[in-house]
């Protein structure tokens, strides 16, 4: 598995999911990707680290009384500086969710919204550096904003996370962009304007690798989840949306189905 011990700053570090059915959830990603589950941290609200083969991928919390928000999954931008991120994304337009706050010694979290009203998390490592394995079946494997206001997202980032942004693809129909390129890219961010439903907001996304994209969407839909955009071959991979038993949606990413070649004429 391609590990890390750092993250670079700006880029994706982290993924955790609220839910409503903590037990629930643990089995259902258990039964789909094969992860484990650390004891609940009962100091913060029962907050589980969530493994695949011993190494953490990611987070679970249960939602506590008054939590009227629906149940689903969030990205945390790794920062050397919770503080000044913070305060760098309310001078580019964003707003504040969650003030910086120490989580023990693990790190420093806080919660904006970008200038485009998209929710992104922020992590400051201490002794948790986040997640120890990307892009493997069973790990987070890409991450992607969707946005009404491609270039205020674009400028956002730049200025806020100090994103090294590179178009992918410029048209009407596929208007795309990458923190770093080709092989060191670790983000995404698509301009949804066209196709995002009204009273959608912008919002990220977080895709897990799989060995078979079409075979983890008919385990999802066996273990009581929902298949929302079956498998589609692009040229990133086999690409399928899904949603866990209470309603959290999730991405995945597998290799493509191998065509086959045309019989002899």
């Amino acid at each position: 598995m391609p590990t890390r011990e750092n993250t670079p700053a700006g880029a994706p570090c982290w993924a955790d999911l609220m839910t409503s059915d903590a037990e629930g959830a643990k089995a259902f990603y258990r039964e789909l990707f094969g992860w484990g589950a650390e004891k609940p941290a009962a100091e913060f609200g029962g907050y589980t680290n969530l493994t695949k083969d011993g190494v953490r991928i990611g987070g679970l919390m249960p939602k506590q009384p008054g939590m009227e928000a629906p149940d689903g999954w969030s990205i945390y931008l790794a920062t050397p500086d919770a503080e000044k991120t913070v305060a760098a994304a309310t001078e580019h337009g964003g707003g504040v969710i969650v003030p910086p706050m120490a989580v023990g010694d693990l790190g420093v979290m806080a919660v904006i919204t970008d200038s485009t009203g998209a929710a992104i998390g922020i992590w400051q490592p201490g002794v948790h550096t986040g997640f120890g394995v990307v892009a493997e079946p069973g790990a987070p494997g890409w991450f992607e904003l969707y946005t009404r206001d491609f270039p205020a997202a674009l400028d956002f980032y730049r200025e806020v996370f100090g994103w090294d942004v590179h178009i992918v693809g410029d048209t009407p129909e596929f208007r795309y962009a990458t923190n770093g390129e080709g092989e060191s890219a670790c983000a995404g961010i698509m301009d949804g304007s066209a196709f995002l439903p009204d009273g959608v907001p912008p919002h990220w996304a977080v895709y897990f690798g799989t060995a078979d994209t079409d075979a983890s969407l008919e385990r999802v839909a066996t273990l009581g989840g929902r298949v929302i955009e079956p498998g589609i071959d692009t040229p990133y991979g086999r690409l399928g949306v899904a949603a866990d038993p209470t309603g959290a949606t999730f991405k995945l990413v597998g290799p493509n189905v191998s065509a086959t070649p045309p019989a002899a004429g």
